[in-house]
């Protein structure tokens, strides 16, 4: 589905028909990624009641481009195509740096929503030097670098043997190639806009003490991306939270737990929205 902006921006809908009178649950990626990281919590909310519109950002994948420079540029044209779509209930699920657009789209859109889960989040999100000098000068290692940072231990380790849970697949390799395909669609520079934003933005603290609506943070035990920790001046700032940290999970959460996400997700739109799902 293209929404109605310029530059175009696409959304997955969870194969179903994406229907604006229903409550709406946005999902926002991180950064070198794209909707796909959620097609397992995007297809049950899409079965189960719930619209579904999981974004790949601007400039990634299927939206049109460049990738935008800050994280309030890209709320901005995210907030524009959300108003053009019609729906009026919704909840906004962000990632990593969606996290950050989440954050800018729940005060934007305040009216509208009735709820905010930030996954793997942290405030403020730094990136080192080392790693922002990778994205430049050297965007293969710094895909590595992240990757491996991505995942837990247990994750790296038991994709490494000879065996998966299912044959063939890693989640390890699978990210690494999808980021790869996002910079062999998108162009090389999509990874330093990504990581340049979420280290310059500062208006986290700000953002979240803005919300008047039910914030969830679901955190990863083994982050080291973003650790839990790190996710503490949002929580402390925020008016309505809950926290949750899922055991054993690394900043891949969605894939390393996607049952564990899906089901936060589910108990939250019930109470965000007032109404158990279908």
């Amino acid at each position: 589905m293209d929404l109605v902006t310029t530059p175009r921006l696409y959304a997955y809908t969870g194969g179903k028909e994406f229907d604006p009178t229903l409550p709406t649950i946005v999902f926002l990626h991180g950064g070198e990624q794209d909707h796909s990281v959620w097609i397992l919590q995007s297809r049950y909310m899409a079965h189960h009641g719930y619209g579904v519109l999981a974004l790949d950002l601007p400039g990634h994948m299927r939206s049109a481009g460049p990738a935008l420079a800050t994280i309030e540029s890209m709320a901005e044209h995210i907030a524009v195509a959300l108003k053009a779509c019609g729906t009026e209930r919704l909840i906004l699920v962000g990632h990593s740096m969606g996290s950050l657009i989440a954050l800018e789209l729940g005060t934007a859109l305040r009216d509208k929503t009735h709820g905010i889960a930030l996954i793997a989040t942290a405030f403020p999100m730094r990136v080192s030097d080392a790693l922002l000098d990778a994205t430049k000068n050297s965007p293969p290692r710094a895909m590595d670098m992240i990757n491996v940072w991505s995942h837990s231990a247990s994750i790296r380790a038991f994709d490494r043997k000879p065996s998966s849970p299912g044959p063939g697949f890693s989640n390890v390799w699978g990210n690494l190639r999808l980021m790869q395909r996002v910079a062999q669609r998108n162009g090389s520079d999509v990874l330093r806009a990504d990581f340049a934003a979420c280290n310059a933005y500062q208006r986290g603290a700000q953002a979240v003490a803005e919300l008047t609506c039910p914030a969830l943070f679901i955190l990863a035990a083994s982050d080291s991306m973003t650790p839990a920790h790190a996710a503490q001046p949002l929580i402390d700032a925020c008016k309505d939270a809950t926290v949750l940290t899922l055991p054993g999970t690394g900043h891949s959460l969605m894939a390393e737990d996607p049952d564990g996400v899906r089901e936060a997700l589910r108990r939250f739109a019930t109470r965000a929205f007032g109404r158990a799902a279908a």
